[in-house]
């Protein structure tokens, strides 16, 4: 029986290791081949379709550096999603320290409607915030997309902050405030260190959204020097001409910054996924 056991254990294993060996492959091909053809030469992307790129050239990685607003979609990339992160931690902290530790008419129902606004899709938003945009006289410009992005990162944030702030004991809070510490206090000196883990996941998927959304981006800017990347790689098409080496090396490019970022903090985001969406 032992030996019966101790076989169909390790078949299971053999079942599973062999599953994830192919997803893994099938989501990492396609990251492959984006590499590989940011390496070949235009001729060869067309004459030679293999796995292995024959004679590698960096000449699409020098040309989408030095020859085009890359850098700059870069930079702009990089303001608009670490200024989307900072505010969207601050708001999304207040929103749900009030809804988790302050007593309030309409609390339950606000706590609900955070997730209703959250799954309102971008495409039925986006004219009705242009039209906001345009009153502010922020079209054209960064500044919209810092403010319009945070219509869907507070939400989300908000959402898996409440979940993680109801795991921390409300006497911790209670203490804080019988000992003359107020509200904002309490959040910042006590609730907020506990809730770093929370606080890292919220940080990464409020970079990972902003640094991703295309149609906002789209819509809000038509300048190269306010573009961010999604829309500057778009450029790249021109009519039915598809620069396919220039456009897999600013992809390899642009995407590195969210892949460093989600390998350095993998621990702390499987951690703060798992306890705010149990609790939440």
């Amino acid at each position: 029986m032992a030996a019966e056991r101790r076989a169909g254990t390790s078949l299971k294993k053999r079942i599973t290791y062999a599953v994830l060996t192919i997803l893994l492959i099938w989501s990492l091909f396609p990251v492959y081949w984006m590499v590989v053809t940011s390496l070949k030469s235009n001729r060869a992307i067309y004459n030679d379709p293999g796995l292995f790129p024959l004679a590698p050239v960096v000449t699409h990685y020098r040309v989408t550096l030095f020859e085009t607003h890359f850098l700059t979609f870069m930079r702009n990339s990089f303001l608009v999603a670490a200024t989307t992160t900072a505010a969207s931690i601050v708001i999304g902290s207040l929103a749900a320290y009030a809804i988790t530790r302050l007593h309030f008419v309409g609390r339950r129902w606000v706590a609900r409607s955070i997730i209703f606004v959250y799954l309102v899709p971008p495409a039925l938003l986006f004219i009705p915030l242009f039209a906001v945009v345009h009153t502010l006289g922020l079209a054209d410009t960064v500044y919209s997309l810092m403010l319009t992005y945070l219509t869907f990162t507070v939400p989300f944030c908000t959402w898996l902050l409440i979940g993680y702030f109801k795991t921390i004991p409300a006497e911790i809070a209670e203490a804080a405030l019988v000992d003359g510490c107020g509200p904002v206090g309490t959040l910042w000196r006590i609730i907020a260190p506990l809730a770093l883990p929370a606080m890292a996941v919220v940080a990464l998927f409020s970079y990972t959204l902003s640094w991703n959304e295309f149609l906002y981006a789209m819509v809000f800017v038509g300048s190269d020097s306010q573009k961010t990347i999604t829309v500057g790689l778009a450029g790249l098409i021109m009519g039915d001409v598809f620069m396919w080496g220039q456009l897999m090396a600013a992809s390899v490019m642009g995407s590195m910054p969210a892949v460093l970022i989600y390998a350095v903090s993998q621990r702390w985001v499987v951690g703060g996924l798992a306890v705010g969406g149990v609790k939440g």
